[in-house]
Order: C-alpha cells, then sequence, then structure tokens
C-alpha cells in the first residue's frame, strides 16, 4: 500500500483532481498486489489517513478542492530512543490540530519504553523511570492514528518523523500513514530567508519561545509558529492545500513560472 500513495495522487494531479473507477483500478493494480473492487480499496486508503472522497462514478482527491486555508492539519513531533525504527521506538509524541489556522486540539503523551539511553535522557531530559507507568506503543500509537484522521501530517524534517511513524504503525498492525505530508523545514525555504532551517534556529530569527526544545508537544507548538509565518508569505497562486503541498517541493523555475502565468493572466484581464 505505501507505495501507492505517489503515483496516485499524481494521477489525480494529471487529471484535475477526479479518478474515474477504471482509472483509479488500474493505477490500485499497477502498484499494490490487492484484488478487492475499487470501493473496499478506497476505504482502506481513507483508514490510513488518504484524504479521497468517493462519488459521481469515481474518487476525488480532496486537497485539490479544500482552500489551505480552511484546511485540517496536525502537526507532529516525536521523540525517539534511537533513530532507526526497526531498533529503536517513540518515546514522547506532541501533535497540535489546526483548523481554519486556529490551535483546536492538542495530544500530549509519553509512550511506555524499557530503556532510554543517557545520550538521549542528556537531550530530551526523558527518563526511563518517566516512561515506566505510560501508554503501551500501540495504545499511544492508536490514539496518534485517531487524532490524524485523514489531515495533513505536518512536522520540521518531516520525512523523519512520517517514516519513523509510519513504520511502527506497521509493526503493530495500524497500516501505514497516507495522510499528505508537509514539511515546515520545507515551506521555511521557499518562504522565510534564513542562515539555518533547524527548528531551533528558525525560531531564534522569527522570536518564537521555545518551552522545552527536544520536548515532543513544545517542538510541535514551535513548528506550527513556523508554518504560520510562512503562509503569511505564500505566493497569491497558492490558493488549494494541495497547491501548497506542491509549493513546499517546488523549484526555483517552478515558482518563478507560476508567477510569469499569474502576471501574464492579470495583464489579459
Amino acid at each position: 500500500m505505501q507505495k501507492l500513495y505517489e503515483p496516485l495522487t499524481a494521477s489525480f494531479r494529471r487529471n484535475k483532481g477526479f479518478l474515474d473507477y477504471d482509472r483509479f483500478d488500474a493505477i490500485t493494480k499497477k502498484y499494490t498486489r490487492l484484488f478487492e473492487d475499487s470501493s473496499t480499496i478506497a476505504q482502506l486508503l481513507q483508514a490510513n489517513g488518504y484524504p479521497i472522497e468517493e462519488k459521481l462514478n469515481g474518487f476525488y482527491f480532496e486537497p485539490m478542492f479544500t482552500n489551505y486555508k480552511d484546511e485540517t492539519y496536525v502537526v507532529v513531533d516525536i521523540e525517539t530512543n534511537g533513530s532507526k525504527p526497526g531498533y529503536s521506538q517513540v518515546i514522547e509524541i506532541g501533535a497540535v490540530k489546526i483548523k481554519n489556522l486556529e490551535i483546536i486540539d492538542r495530544l500530549e503523551t509519553y509512550v511506555h519504553c524499557a530503556y532510554v539511553p543517557d545520550m538521549i535522557t542528556d537531550l530530551t531530559g526523558i527518563k526511563t523511570s518517566d516512561l515506566k507507568d505510560a501508554p503501551s506503543r500501540k495504545t499511544a500509537l492508536l490514539m496518534l492514528k485517531k487524532f490524524l484522521g485523514d489531515a495533513i501530517f505536518v512536522a520540521h524534517n518531516a520525512k523523519f518523523d512520517h517514516s519513523f511513524l509510519s513504520a511502527s504503525f506497521q509493526r503493530f498492525g495500524l497500516g501505514c500513514i497516507g495522510n499528505p505530508m508537509l514539511c515546515t523545514i520545507d515551506l521555511a525555504r521557499r518562504t522565510i530567508e534564513s542562515k539555518k532551517y533547524g527548528l531551533a534556529g528558525l525560531c531564534e530569527l522569527l522570536e518564537i519561545d521555545m518551552i522545552s526544545h527536544h520536548r515532543a508537544y513544545s517542538d510541535a507548538l514551535c513548528s506550527w509558529e513556523i508554518m504560520k509565518e510562512s503562509l503569511s508569505k505564500l505566493p497569491e497562486y497558492v490558493k488549494t492545500s494541495d497547491d501548497l503541498l506542491q509549493f513546499a517541493q517546488s523549484s526555483m523555475k517552478e515558482r518563478n513560472n507560476k508567477k510569469s502565468k499569474k502576471l501574464k493572466s492579470s495583464s489579459n484581464s
């Protein structure tokens, strides 16, 4: 299933956000070994947070029809006791849910762990004794999965958090994370001039108060503050959530072409 998301999203984008049943089936059969009908596969994708809706003899990719200001985002940060999910685990989860550019909910939890190395304790302040009565890994991951829903997954250096959590979900039979991913480092690089794009460097530049660096909930809040600053500097052509996702991955050439098309359109109107 994990290999399906990128080509499926690319196909939605080529077809103005809509795929009929035949096109949807062709892509799912090419990139998965599933033989279920298209509606069942769509339900599996939706259960993993992939934001599609079935109607009018096919499927719509919702971010292409949602204004980015109206979108639901979940800004996530995790602390772990190592860098590889096969050998280490999440020890703390922090997240804030954003709707209409306002925080509407929060999630903060330790995760039970039998051992936290000294170097991780030195970095985060989290000790093994802090985690002995915390929710189990599966319980904590289920909490996050429910909290995510089909929101856009946002994090600073999102690739790490997204891949680590997705591997952890799969380890406990919870599927993978199909939520579209937005990285606040990528977004900041395209909207904020800075010598440093790490969380601490951007917080210093933007005068964001870091209550406790390398603690999940505090870092999630800081990532949201950086995201807000970036959103205030978006070009006019970014309208939908999918525009935002593509903008965060765009090259300078692509952005200049978009600006040129916008200027030509304005001058001809």
